[in-house]
């Protein structure tokens, strides 16, 4: 979406008025922390600014929601106003003078917001945690001690252009080999591969232009090999700022110098770049550990991860070890017996065979093994459809026709073996070529980037699961093999890399209390090393489920056997606090998974037609172990079609019922019916700052972007948010496509004309809020927003343009409603990872080897000025634990840092599917989740073809064709927990 667009709609909607700026300015300049900084800040309920607002203790509000709940405890209720809903769907909270009121602090305001990325700064950090007991970790950190020379940047222009890197790389290095002790001074630079040329000190000359040959190794069989001869011009374009790098380290500024922080970072990489295979940030090779078959012509390769990074501790290397899935350098034929699991050297190959290889090695590079020491390269472009003995081609302008096996044996006098299989083609449409699969070799060192099957999973995982011990090892080992200080390039830059990791203080937070129902044995209960059970316990608030049925797809499922399973589940959701009727409505129903549409349609009418026209509240599934598209199907038509609330359940588990097994499923149909698992002892006490004092609703956002390979598929947006308060437990969720691989949310927000009623506004987070307040009676009056799956590079972008969209959203209801946003995005997929600082020290980890759930650090290695954490919330269970990166992006509600810190830790053992703290905040998890549902909403078709049809209003940005909706979810199942 353009930036223009942007700015104007910011500007449009978002003034600022000088007297209430003054009023901000003036509530942000309050204390947050002690008088040293560092402090806890004091306890919200002391806070005499929110004294107004709540008036009582002793109500409590009634859920609104189409299902009857046991009550948990009393809520935190505020002043009761009359709260009504105007005709145009506003939220309106009336006073006694009739006018409009918020109720929270800044929320009665147009808040200022910066109409472009430059005015915009993210959130300064508000001092430092101190919660928690304090402990020393180690983070596979590397401190890079900052250069004193100037750093130069040149522009390069090759000619002819170079499309290719290595050959921009192989030209550049025969120019530094020619001129490096003459026309360059003795400069050793170092090169990006496309447009830009660094060193350290001037070169002597502004502008140069010089004339290069390479030799063509891939050229002729016999005779000298052709030369090719390139002009290159190097020309002086900027100095970098080193001065301002510094400052900024410091803390002195908050804008980031990047052109000095990518100067860096490609001096660093420049010697790797040319021992080991870059893909991405990462460096891999089958050198440095031996590559391991995963099946289907891959193996698995390991290498590191490297990055420079600006830190609080100064400039840092950030080394982590790496894996990935690369395609076996093998004979083509070799690659398809593997790929087909079959002999295909002696049986012809059937349609689905080649459709197989030819989606397996389309784009591949192959190199020819028939001409001897010429081993020219192609790039796989399709597979003939007929065997080569049957294909000819022109040899002449007569047309006059010759076989391709006549060819290879005179022109190479190469006899082709296997004529039955069909020959690659290479090159264009147009121009295409044929290649025997015997004469061709795979290529090796060429990433596999399409999605692995199972099995290939499991040998994956199987490899690159690491005790935290062992990546320790395996991470300092890299750093000593690349030994930085005798890189020539990172000598000639001044740039000094430590071999040490980086010690760092953390904090473990204490785990939260848990409430249960007060008719269990235990009421509440306090997690150990992040993980609890149910025995003794029930849910606070367990759901009635009289009316539900069950069908079988499972073959190899004997209906005896099918119905001990179904009684069982529903003797575990008895005990665990759910009133379940243990007999289903119909007998439980046989059906192939083929059939699954007319099998559910069957069994909902059956049922529908035996309770006399009520409805069916849930259905059990079982299903084969692999069922292909069948639990995609069933969860598209239960959930937009029937509006039923399913619940599917895999063969192996039927046949080996265990106690925990059952317990998680309870868990989850629990939550799918509408009901609360447990809830934090803090937020029915009213004790959680920031949240407790006023509503507040908590969202959670996610886009999932289609495999690569998928071109035109659209990616899929979700927001869920928290639909009670004070317990902000249960989480409504709603899904939307969009533009292939669109990472800004564009259905938060939306307007459209409608005939009748005119200019109509909508949009995800408009629907949320109303939601929250017919669940909850209340308007929320503070916004706490999580965002997950956003690069460092889309910050800005993103918060612009969905901070904008929750702006408007909330406008569209009331005017002058604009409730306080926080605004956080959760990353996961970083290389930052935490060791304990004594690997022999059993109280410092966790059974797995890992760090304490509850490890959070916002010193040494965090950024500089702005408010980030990692936090590791969870226990591991194999491998190295991933900590996840939260990054305060916007905080109009003054978060103190062991405020969020705290909240977002104690949210992690909310987690409706299990009793085990998560890694990442459930609400961001839950949009991950509702994504992840959604991609099966998309009909067949649309599957298969990407996005066709006509547009969705309100999704279709400038300049690109328009996105077909998801199919609509029904009503019942859009207010429950879904996607759990």
């Amino acid at each position: 979406m353009p930036t223009r667009q942007m700015k104007e709609s910011s500007e449009q909607h978002l003034v600022i008025k000088t007297h209430l700026q003054n009023f901000m300015n003036q509530v942000q300049k309050a204390p947050k922390t002690a008088p040293n900084g560092k402090g806890p800040p004091p306890q919200e309920s002391h806070n005499t600014k929110n004294k107004g607002r709540r008036r009582g203790r002793g109500g409590r509000k009634v859920d609104q929601g189409d299902v009857c709940m046991r009550p948990s405890s009393r809520h935190c209720t505020v002043a009761p106003k009359p709260v009504s809903e105007n005709p145009a769907g506003a939220l309106v909270a009336s006073t006694p003078n009739g006018s409009v009121e918020n109720g929270g602090n800044l929320s009665g305001m147009e808040m200022s917001f910066p109409a472009s990325s430059k005015s915009l700064s993210f959130a300064p950090r508000p001092g430092f945690g101190q919660v928690g007991t304090k402990c020393i970790v180690k983070a596979n950190h590397f401190f890079a001690e900052l250069p004193e020379k100037d750093l130069n940047q040149y522009d390069v222009t090759i000619t002819p252009e170079v499309s290719s890197r290595a050959l921009n790389r192989a030209i550049m290095e025969e120019l530094v080999r020619l001129y490096r002790e003459t026309d360059l001074g003795a400069r050793l630079p170092a090169y990006d591969g496309r447009k830009s040329l660094y060193t350290a000190g001037e070169l002597p000359f502004t502008w140069k232009e010089f004339k290069i040959k390479l030799v063509d190794e891939e050229d002729g069989i016999k005779g000298p090999k052709r030369e090719r001869e390139y002009e290159v011009v190097i020309k002086f374009v900027a100095r970098a700022n080193m001065h301002h790098l510094g400052q900024f380290l410091a803390g002195k500024r908050a804008d980031a110098p990047q052109e000095a922080l990518q100067i860096l970072d490609i001096v660093l990489r420049e010697l790797s770049t040319k021992r080991y295979c870059p893909i991405g940030r990462s460096f891999f090779s089958p050198d440095i550990r031996r590559p391991q078959r995963l099946g289907d012509g891959l193996e698995s390769w390991c290498g590191f991860y490297q990055s420079i990074r600006p830190t609080q501790m100064g400039l840092s290397l950030n080394i982590d070890m790496a894996s990935a899935a690369f395609i076996e350098p093998l004979p083509v034929i070799e690659f398809v017996a593997q790929l087909l699991g079959k002999d295909v050297l002696s049986r012809p190959l059937s349609d689905s065979d080649r459709v197989k290889i030819k989606k397996a090695l389309r784009g591949v590079k192959v190199e020819v093994t028939h001409r001897g020491t010429v081993r020219r390269k192609y790039r796989v472009s399709g597979l003939t459809a007929q065997p080569t003995r049957e294909l000819v081609f022109p040899v002449d302008d007569n047309s006059t026709m010759k076989s391709v096996v006549e060819y290879f044996q005179e022109m190479y006098g190469f006899t082709i073996q296997h004529a039955h299989l069909p020959c690659l083609q290479v090159g264009n449409q147009k121009k295409a070529n044929y290649l025997p699969m015997e004469a061709c070799k795979i290529v090796g060192g060429q990433l596999y980037t399409k999605r692995l099957n199972e099995r290939q999973i499991t040998a994956f995982l199987k490899v690159t699961c690491q005790r935290p011990r062992d990546r320790e090892n395996d991470i300092l080992q890299t750093v000593q093999h690349n030994a930085y200080n005798q890189d020539p390039y990172a000598k000639e830059f001044g740039i000094k890399i430590s071999e040490k990791l980086a010690s760092v203080e953390a904090r473990i937070l204490p785990a939260p209390w848990l409430k249960y129902h007060e008719a269990g044995k235990e009421k509440d209960c306090l997690p150990q090393v992040g993980q609890w059970n149910m025995m003794n316990k029930k849910m606070i608030n367990g759901m009635t489920v009289t009316r539900w049925a069950c069908i079988n797809f499972s073959r190899s499922v004997q209906e005896s056997v099918a119905r001990g399973f179904c009684n069982e589940l529903a003797q575990m959701c008895q005990v665990s606090g759910m009133e379940f009727n243990l007999e289903p409505v119909i007998p439980i129903y046989n059906a192939r998974p083929e059939q699954v549409e007319k099998a559910l349609k069957h069994v909902y009418h059956a049922a529908m037609n035996k309770m006399k026209g009520k409805e069916l509240e849930l259905l059990l599934a079982i299903l084969p172990d692999n069922n292909g598209s069948l639990y995609g199907d069933l969860k598209r038509i239960c959930e937009t079609d029937l509006g039923l609330i399913s619940q599917c359940c895999l063969t192996k588990y039927v046949f080996k019922i265990t106690k925990q097994y059952l317990a998680n499923v309870s868990l989850k149909i629990n939550v799918k019916m509408g009901g609360r698992n447990t809830v934090l002892l803090d937020a029915i006490s009213c004790r959680i700052p920031l949240v407790s004092d006023i509503p507040t609703i908590i969202f959670g956002a996610d886009v999932t972007h289609p495999e690569n390979g998928e071109d035109s598929s659209p990616s899929i947006a979700a927001v869920v948010a928290s639909q009670d308060w004070p317990e902000v437990t249960k989480y409504a969720g709603l899904v939307c496509a969009q533009a292939h691989r669109q990472e800004l949310i564009q259905d938060l927000y939306k307007t459209w004309h409608d005939p009748v009623r005119g200019t109509v506004s909508g949009g995800m987070i408009r629907d949320l809020l109303v939601s929250f307040r017919k669940a909850t009676g209340q308007k929320p009056l503070r916004i706490i927003f999580y965002r997950d799956g956003v690069s460092e590079g889309q910050f800005y972008q993103v918060l612009l343009y969905e901070l904008d969209a929750i702006r408007k959203a909330c406008a569209s209801l009331e005017p002058n409603y604009q409730p306080p946003v926080t605004f956080i995005v959760v990353q996961k997929r970083h290389h930052t990872r935490l060791f304990a600082n004594n690997h022999r020290d059993r109280s410092s980890m966790d059974k797995s080897g890992n760090i304490l759930p509850g490890t959070v650090v916002d010193s040494k290695i965090c950024h500089p000025t702005e408010f980030d954490f990692y936090l590791c919330s969870h226990a591991g269970i194999q491998g190295t634990s991933r900590p996840a990166h939260y990054h305060v992006l916007w905080d109009e509600n003054n978060f103190t840092a062991d405020g969020i810190q705290s909240l977002t830790n104690n949210l992690c053992y909310t987690y409706a599917r299990c009793t085990r703290s998560v890694s990442v905040v459930p609400p961001a998890h839950y949009a991950h989740l509702a994504a992840f549902r959604a991609r099966f909403y998309m009909e067949p078709e649309m599957q298969e073809n990407g996005s066709t049809g006509g547009g969705a209003k309100g999704m279709r940005a400038p300049g690109e064709s328009g996105v077909r909706p998801l199919p609509a979810l029904k009503e019942n199942v859009k207010r429950v927990m879904f996607y759990c």
